[in-house]
């Protein structure tokens, strides 16, 4: 049976949970009477632990706001979730620049982990890989990401400073819609008040972000990674492509996410792709891979190229016995 010390601790960490909790509640989840709860609350207290009493229907205690818990306890799933999450974190960017608060909480939890626990994690972080280098992509400003986040939730107009990927600035009236995390970058999408448009800007390139008066209506229509990902797709770039695939939605989204591409039914079993793009040398693999039934409506830069890859397809699959060893290696 656990001894009285054990279950004013195992309060401690139900009232951490948050919420209020009833005394029938913490009554049958620590195994003792009502009466109980209430001595185990005082001890509490006496341990200068602010746990409030809350009266009403309703009633029962919690712990009082603001306050920060010494004795963090947490379960071994909950340890190994929480370091995961910072070491995911900071991978995506999600640190200051110097990301000692990342580092810093990660050493606390690891020092207080019980040993056969800690042999466990460190085996688990040994096998782990990413696709994206430690610090590979920028880190938000914490500050600015905070900021944008109050401003989102309050609906509250913000002036940022910004400096776009041609290294211009330009002060901005930003209505925050959302703060979307995309393949290791932070964004916030929204309308930019003084051009009147959607726009999505990256975390990274705000230099500095102002929470102005007034407010603005929640908006209608996509919510804010779904605007994010069509950001990407209908950005302007170089070349505007437009296709027509004979496949279901999902064929093509395997070889052309959302981010890259728009889909539209052009008609029964047919379907419109269009594509803004820089560079149109990838493309051509990528239509080969699909390896369904196309047209290419534009630009002709791209039938060009297809046609090519085509021929150079036809030339290598020809080729047999010792010739194939002539054959040049890609890039040269």
């Amino acid at each position: 049976m656990p001894r009285p010390a054990a279950r004013v601790l195992t309060l401690l960490d139900l009232l951490q949970s948050g919420g209020t909790r009833t005394v029938a509640e913490l009554a049958e989840r620590l195994g003792v009477d009502g009466r109980t709860v209430r001595r185990y609350v005082d001890q509490l207290i006496d341990l200068d632990v602010p746990v409030e009493s809350v009266r009403g229907r309703y009633g029962g205690y919690r712990l009082g706001p603001g306050y920060r818990v010494p004795p963090l306890m947490f379960g071994d799933e909950e340890a190994l979730a929480v370091l995961l999450g910072l070491v995911a974190g900071r991978r995506a960017g999600l640190t200051t620049a110097q990301r000692t608060a990342n580092e810093t909480a990660a050493a606390k939890i690891r020092r207080v982990l019980p040993r056969h626990l800690a042999g466990r994690l460190d085996a688990l972080l040994e096998s782990l890989s990413f696709t994206e280098r430690a610090g590979e992509f920028a880190s938000p400003d914490a500050e600015v990401l905070l900021t944008l986040a109050d401003a989102v939730r309050h609906r509250r107009p913000v002036a940022v400073r910004y400096t776009d990927r041609e290294e211009r600035r330009s002060d901005r009236t930003l209505h925050p819609y959302g703060i979307v995390a995309h393949a290791g970058r932070w964004y916030v999408t929204g309308r930019d008040a003084d051009r009147d448009e959607d726009r999505t800007l990256r975390l990274d390139r705000i230099a500095d972000a102002r929470v102005l008066p007034g407010s603005f209506a929640a908006p209608e229509g996509p919510d804010p990674a779904d605007r994010v990902v069509t950001g990407f797709a209908t950005a302007p770039y170089r070349y505007e492509v437009t296709l027509r695939v004979r496949a279901t939605p999902e064929h093509i989204r395997a070889h052309l996410p959302a981010t890259v591409a728009t889909l539209e039914e052009h008609e029964p079993g047919w379907q419109r792709v269009e594509i803004r793009a820089e560079h149109l040398d990838w493309l051509p693999p990528v239509l080969a891979a699909l390896d369904r039934p196309f047209a290419i409506d534009g630009p002709p830069e791209l039938r060009t190229l297809t046609h090519d890859f085509a021929a150079r397809l036809a030339t290598y699959a020809g080729r047999t016995g010792p010739a194939v060893a002539e054959a040049p290696e890609p890039g040269t």
